[in-house]
C-alpha cells in the first residue's frame, strides 16, 4: 500500500517517520514543494490549487491513502482534497494537540508560525478545545523556515526567543507547526524542567494507521520511499539529515 504524505516542507518528516517505525512495510511518497514553499503566507485558492494538484499527482502514482502533515493544508484544503480524491481515499488531516494539552495542564503555551498564531483558525481551536486551561499563543519567528534549511543555528536563535516569551507559569507546549517536532529536544531544553511537550505527529500517523486497515486490503508494500519535489522526483534535502527523523526516511548529507 501507498501512502503520500503533502507538505511545502520538511514538516512532514515527523508524521511520515511513524509511520516507517509502526508499519515498515507500507511504501511511503513524500511531497514537498520547494518551488511554492512556504505556504503559510499564500493567499487561500494559491494553496488549495497547489494542495489538491499534490494530491492529484498521488493519485497518480498510485496513493491509496492521502495525509496532509501540515496545519496550514489541513485548515486550507483538506475538504477540497477529500473532494478531489473521492470516499474511497481516506485523507488524513492534523490539528494541534490544544485538547489533550489542556486535559491534563492548567496552563499552556501553542508555539506555532506567526501567521498561525494571529489566524482565526487557531483561536477557534482554542475556543474549542482549551478547555478550563489557560491558553496562550506564542510566534515562533523563523523557527519552520531555519528547519527546513537545516541551519540548526537559528533553529536554536528562534527556540530561545519564543522560550522567553512564553508564560513562566506554563505546564505545556502544543507545538502547532509540524516542523517543530524536528527539534523537540531543543525546545524541551530552552524550557523551564516539567514542561511537557504535545505534538500531533504520533497520533496522525496511529490515525492513517487505522484508516489504512479498515480499508481490508492487502498489503503489497516493500517500505520504499520516493519523493517529489513540487511534482519532480527527487530526493529529500540535505538539510533533512540533520534531524532523526530524516534518517529514519534515508536522508543523506
Amino acid at each position: 500500500m501507498i501512502v503520500a504524505l503533502i507538505d511545502s516542507g520538511l514538516g512532514l518528516l515527523p508524521t511520515a517517520a511513524w509511520l516507517r517505525k509502526l508499519r515498515p512495510d507500507v511504501d511511503l511518497l513524500l511531497q514537498t514543494d520547494p518551488d511554492g514553499a512556504p505556504w503559510g503566507p499564500k493567499p487561500e485558492p494559491w494553496v488549495v490549487e497547489r494542495v489538491v494538484d499534490a494530491a492529484r499527482t498521488s493519485l497518480r502514482h498510485g496513493a491509496e491513502v492521502v495525509v496532509l502533515p501540515c496545519n496550514t493544508a489541513s485548515v486550507t484544503a483538506l475538504a477540497q482534497v477529500r473532494e478531489e480524491v473521492g470516499q474511497d481515499v481516506p485523507v488524513i488531516g492534523t490539528v494541534p494537540a490544544i485538547k489533550p494539552a489542556a486535559a491534563v495542564c492548567r496552563s499552556v503555551a501553542v508555539w506555532a508560525t506567526a501567521a498561525t498564531t494571529a489566524s482565526r483558525y487557531q483561536a477557534d481551536l482554542i475556543a474549542r478545545f482549551g478547555g478550563r486551561a489557560s491558553v496562550v499563543g506564542v510566534a515562533c519567528h523563523g523557527l519552520a523556515d531555519s528547519i527546513d534549511g537545516g541551519d540548526l543555528a537559528a533553529a536554536h536563535a528562534a527556540i530561545a526567543s519564543a522560550a522567553e516569551r512564553t508564560p513562566p507559569e506554563v505546564e505545556g507546549v502544543v507545538l502547532g507547526c509540524t516542523h517543530y517536532p524536528l527539534v523537540a529536544d531543543a525546545i524541551l531544553a530552552a524550557l523551564p524542567a516539567g514542561v511537557r511537550l504535545f505534538d500531533s505527529a504520533q497520533a496522525v500517523a496511529a490515525q492513517t494507521i487505522r484508516r489504512m486497515e479498515a480499508l481490508d486490503r492487502p498489503s503489497t508494500g516493500t517500505g520504499v520511499v520516493r519523493v517529489l519535489n513540487s511534482g519532480r522526483p527527487g530526493e529529500l534535502p540535505s538539510g533533512a539529515a540533520a534531524y532523526e527523523s530524516g534518517r529514519v526516511l534515508g536522508a543523506r548529507p
